[in-house]
């Protein structure tokens, strides 16, 4: 008699474990969920990096300003400040020099960096037209107070709160007397006091407005 007849091998213990997961219908109220979820996440993320970018160009900008303050220059006028935004609305001059140099070159052909030279005088012509119109942001130097606070600020984007920004165009600026420099002066020193005292001054912003 054969014994592996008269005693059949049973099949080993089926394994436990998790049940599959079920899948879930394109039409469902779940794949809808799923997909209103996964949108959400997506916009979260594109907004982090937009304001991470947004920060980084800002605090570039404001180094900028940073680095042409005068160590022996306690105040300045809105004269002064005219005359640092006006350098740095020319601080491409260069690289547009070398651009056109390249592209100056016999025999070239098609235009070189042609994409970077539009960027560069695209940024410059929306610069100018804030400058010579509603104003152009630049860090608020002409607050005592709020200027020590920018000359002691390392860079770090986490405390670009503390900085204070301030609009600045250039009308009328040729036509200003040296009275109305004055008064601009004793404006400032007054906003000064206003600070001492708890209050922000007219015409300032914070980075975290």
């Amino acid at each position: 008699m054969d014994l592996d007849l008269a005693f059949p091998t049973l099949p080993p213990k089926l394994q436990k474990g998790k049940a599959p997961e079920k899948v879930v219908h394109p039409y469902s109220r779940k794949a809808a969920y799923l997909a209103r979820e996964e949108t959400r996440l997506k916009r979260k993320e594109r907004q982090k990096n937009d304001k991470a970018t947004r920060l980084n160009v800002i605090g570039e900008k404001l180094l900028w300003f940073q680095g042409q303050l005068d160590p022996e220059k306690m105040s300045y006028a809105r004269k002064d400040a005219c005359e640092i935004i006006e350098r740095y609305l020319h601080r491409f001059d260069s690289e547009l020099e070398q651009i056109e140099l390249m592209n100056g070159i016999k025999g070239r052909q098609g235009r070189l960096h042609g994409a970077r030279e539009a960027v560069i005088k695209q940024t410059i012509e929306r610069e100018r037209a804030q400058y010579e119109g509603i104003g152009f942001e630049i860090p608020d130097i002409l607050n005592g107070k709020h200027l020590k606070t920018f000359r002691e600020w390392t860079g770090d984007l986490k405390k670009l709160p503390n900085i204070k920004l301030r609009t600045v165009n250039n009308k009328g600026l040729d036509t200003k007397s040296k009275g109305t420099e004055d008064n601009q002066e004793a404006e400032n020193n007054k906003q000064d006091e206003e600070d001492d005292l708890g209050n922000e001054p007219d015409g300032g912003t914070s980075m975290s407005d």
